[in-house]
């Protein structure tokens, strides 16, 4: 326990990222720890939970301010690519002993933390991928096979969110839930593989594909000189599509699809949805504490202080199709022309304006229905220009 305790301590200490925010229609925010790898997500206690005092503070849509760091999420370094059956699943009610070394090196510190789980019986920890507020993901590599993984150490915090999973006996950290969730039969290949995960009682391990070569989305647009060509867009956003529609018709809502957490295959341009620390159960009645990142945020939450999750998805989907084609995050004038449906730019074609139009009207009811986005005229050119 004193272990973690310090652990936690030297994260938080660490970690340069801007601070998460609660948004909610009261105008109320609360400060927690930066997400993991990422540009700082707003995290809201989740749904349901129990919140801590809050600070005061308003934020008004569409005049926003975002960081815009580079995210130090990069999984590749090359070689092949692995397939392999999901892994065993463990929970333990007890974290294993821990001693505390007090002129432990930073970096011993968290290798005494992974020497004493289980995981590490199964899995040769390599070196650290990347490190945020909630703990750090190491490269690894399964001792039976020899496959690549990453393995994600989560340190929890007293209000971590539990759900129960269908084959599981007893409740789950959230983000494990939903990742096995989104990772039921047939699997889909636009979603990233859990192969193995260990609860504890103060942190959680979880194990998963490490697609080889990749990189970040926003890496990758940035390697292609701030902005992507219009097929290449296309090709991408038709599977983070399709990575949100399983995720929705198996019962998750993501809250944080963006650039920092889709994977990029280089050389094959296959894509993958990462990282559920921010997602919620699906509602029918909605949600009225947003858990994502500002910049994606949509406008009826501070309008409303209510939202639902296939309009917030589509709406997210419209911001990533934006700075994919335009290199930079959209105006008030952007937003103002968009919502008149009179937005257009030089070098796109129509059909894609329209596209970015549709799914970030103001009004949720005015946006495309996340279940019709592939069937948009958009994607039906590119056929035409195939044929």
């Amino acid at each position: 326990m004193k272990l973690l305790s310090r652990l936690k301590k030297l994260i938080e200490k660490e970690c340069v990222q801007e601070p998460c925010v609660l948004l909610k229609h009261t105008s109320n925010a609360e400060n927690h720890p930066p997400h993991w790898l990422d540009e700082a997500p707003v995290v809201g206690g989740f749904d349901g939970g129990e919140e801590k005092k809050k600070k005061k503070s308003f934020w008004r849509w569409p005049a926003l301010s975002f960081p815009r760091k580079a995210t130090k999420y990069n999984l590749a370094k090359a070689e092949n690519k692995h397939q392999a059956e999901a892994g065993s699943y463990r929970t333990f009610s007890e974290a294993p002993a821990s001693k505390v070394h007090p002129v432990a090196a930073e970096e011993q510190l968290e290798q005494d933390v992974l020497g004493k789980c289980h995981i590490r019986s199964h899995y040769k920890i390599g070196s650290k991928l990347g490190q945020g507020g909630f703990g750090f993901v190491y490269e690894g590599t399964r001792c039976k096979d020899e496959l690549k993984v990453a393995v994600k150490f989560s340190v929890k915090s007293p209000n971590t969110p539990y759900i129960r999973v269908p084959g599981h006996p007893k409740s789950i950290p959230m983000e494990i839930g939903l990742t096995l969730m989104a990772n039921k039969i047939p699997r889909a290949p636009e979603i990233i593989k859990i192969l193995d995960w260990e609860d504890n009682e103060d942190h959680f391990i979880m194990v998963m594909e490490r697609p080889m070569p990749c990189m970040n989305l926003k890496s990758f647009v940035k390697l292609h000189g701030e902005s992507l060509d219009e097929g290449t867009a296309r090709n991408i956003m038709r599977q983070v599509i399709e990575a949100a529609n399983v995720c929705v018709k198996r019962g998750v809502f993501h809250r944080d699809i963006k650039m920092e957490n889709l994977l990029v295959n280089q050389d094959t341009m296959e894509v993958k949805l990462i990282d559920f620390g921010c997602g919620a159960q699906m509602k029918r009645f909605g949600y009225d504490v947003f858990s994502g990142t500002k910049a994606y945020c949509p406008p009826e939450v501070t309008v409303n202080g209510k939202y639902h999750a296939k309009p917030t998805t589509v709406w997210s989907l419209g911001i990533l199709l934006f700075m994919m084609a335009c290199g930079y995050y959209p105006t008030e004038y952007d937003l103002d022309l968009i919502s008149k449906r009179s937005w257009t730019r030089p070098g796109l074609s129509q059909e894609c304006c329209q596209m970015i139009s549709s799914c970030l009207q103001s009004d949720p009811q005015q946006r495309i229905d996340l279940e019709k986005m592939h069937m948009h005229d958009w994607f039906k050119s590119a056929l035409h220009l195939v044929g």
